[in-house]
């Protein structure tokens, strides 16, 4: 990775804001390889399209071409690629690969495709487990007995999203997760660590790298923060993280403070998790960026300089796909094409480090969906998790307005925790209806066209509904990053509200 100076960028009179590329993980565009995203559209013919329908609709085309480029990448394509930038309304934007590209040659799509949902349901179980704890016991109760996952969506190549930033003297690559709060990296000397494509942080060359004291209130925080309480190392006063996940996967280090810049935004002191011994499969970066909001997450700590304020706009299924993540107001930056629609994050004294949201309703091609518990629950908004989860009731309603919308295709097999699935090999487009969430304030999340299928077959012979149901009532339902696709979501935590509008990622 380059050491050069981080990219400059201006700041604003009163609010200062960082925007930085973010990239989608190569394995979620070869989902869509087969595919080419139009707007919503009235299809030409219902011949052209099959099936049939009614109420709002949007045009699927598909493609019918084969993955033949098995090239290899130079390992060092992550600093290419973070060496270029652009700059767009006083700000420097830096773009980014997907990790994936920099992996080598790709094979055995399909089994990667059954993985990557796999380790999405580990995830999604991790955290249900964190809940059902935080609400049985309390947050006075030591909570070491949690299962905290971090990245477990990002084991096997999976579906998340990265960015580059400075950490002290040299330039890293971090999957971005509203799910957790500590960030942490990879460091030397490493006892046992995963591979990554950019050279392990060196605490050794960073003259501003200091460690973090056992017994201090940043040690202490470790607890609210992870689940796990930090400790002293054998003969040390360092203190010690270890944060385990529900797959087995874990990180274990030292706590730490080195500088971190963003843009030319310098945070001093910025505490995180400088990890000795890493295993996961947690692809090829090198740690992750903690968005979630205790007073370890990146949030917290930069809250002097962005007041708690953040947004990200994940990019459609393409190789050259681009999205961005603007910490502070950064509304000029914006390029929504509909007006924002607001509703308010809802605050729970047992699991105050997530993003909980009132979902009060879903409507399929314009049909709201009828179910009791709208209105009533709460919804967890996570970048981390791919696949949106609804409890069981909510999502037997959507799966049954669906299929009396979209209907005379072919069937195909179930596949992992999809079970509504089609074939659109012999289809060149197809007409599918409208996906809305429906939250309190009357915002509404527009699902993106590109986040209602999941292929899992590259000839889409195999293309699954991107939602799925929990196994019970009393679970949490999460809404994925697979949903907020060119989206631009805004968290501002100081006025304690989301904001939904449309956005075309891309740069181009």
């Amino acid at each position: 990775m380059s050491s050069s100076n981080p990219p400059k960028i201006l700041k604003t009179h009163k609010n200062q804001f960082f925007c930085v590329e973010i990239s989608m993980s190569f394995s979620l565009h070869i989902f869509f390889f087969t595919l080419l995203i139009l707007h919503a559209s009235p299809a030409p013919a219902a011949a052209a399209t099959g099936g049939h329908g009614y109420g709002d609709r949007q045009v699927l085309t598909l493609k019918k071409l084969k993955w033949t480029q098995q090239q290899t990448v130079a390992s060092n394509c992550f600093t290419q690629r973070s060496q270029r930038s652009r700059t767009e309304k006083n700000a420097i934007i830096l773009e980014l690969h997907n990790r994936d590209y920099c992996s080598g040659p790709r094979s055995d799509w399909n089994q990667r495709l059954l993985k990557n949902l796999l380790s999405d349901q580990i995830r999604v179980h991790s955290l249900q487990s964190r809940i059902k704890i935080l609400l049985s016991n309390g947050l006075n109760q030591e909570l070491s007995q949690a299962e905290i996952p971090l990245v477990s969506g990002a084991k096997l190549q999976t579906l998340n999203y990265v960015v580059t930033v400075g950490l002290g003297s040299r330039n890293i690559t971090l999957i971005v997760d509203t799910g957790s709060d500590l960030t942490w990296v990879q460091c030397e000397p490493c006892g046992a660590c995963y591979n990554q494509q950019e050279p392990l942080f060196n605490p050794s060359q960073s003259p501003s790298y200091k460690p973090v004291l056992c017994k201090s209130t940043t040690c202490d925080n470790l607890a609210y923060a992870t689940g796990s309480s930090g400790v002293c190392g054998f003969n040390s006063t360092t203190c010690n993280y270890y944060v385990s996940y529900g797959d087995g996967a874990y990180t274990r280090g030292d706590l730490a403070n080195d500088s971190l810049v963003l843009g030319t935004t310098l945070i001093k002191d910025f505490v995180f998790g400088c990890g000795r011994a890493n295993d996961g499969l947690f692809g090829g970066v090198s740690g992750l960026m903690g968005l979630g909001r205790s007073a370890l997450s990146v949030v917290s700590q930069t809250y002097g300089v962005f007041e708690g304020v953040f947004s990200y706009c994940l990019p459609s299924v393409s190789d050259e796909g681009l999205g961005s993540l603007i910490l502070g107001d950064g509304t000029s930056l914006y390029k929504n094409f509909t007006p924002f629609s607001y509703t308010n994050l809802i605050s729970n004294t047992m699991m105050p480090t997530f993003y909980f949201l009132n979902l009060t309703g879903i409507s399929i091609g314009g049909v709201a969906l009828q179910d009791s518990g709208f209105g009533k629950n709460e919804m967890l908004i996570d970048s981390g998790t791919v696949i949106t989860r609804l409890k069981p009731t909510v999502y037997n309603a959507l799966k049954t307005e669906f299929l009396k919308q979209f209907s005379g295709f072919p069937k195909a097999p179930a596949f992992s925790i999809l079970d509504t699935c089609f074939n659109f090999s012999a289809y060149e487009e197809v007409e599918i209806p409208t996906m809305k969430m429906h939250f309190g304030m009357d915002a509404i999340l527009k699902v993106d066209v590109t986040g209602i299928f999941y292929f899992a077959k590259a000839d889409a012979s195999q293309v699954c509904l991107a939602i799925a149901g929990l196994s019970d009532e009393e679970e949490i339902g999460i809404i994925g990053n697979y949903q907020q696709k060119n989206t631009r979501v805004v968290y501002n935590t100081k006025a304690s509200t989301l904001g939904f509008a449309k956005e075309t990622c891309s740069l181009d």
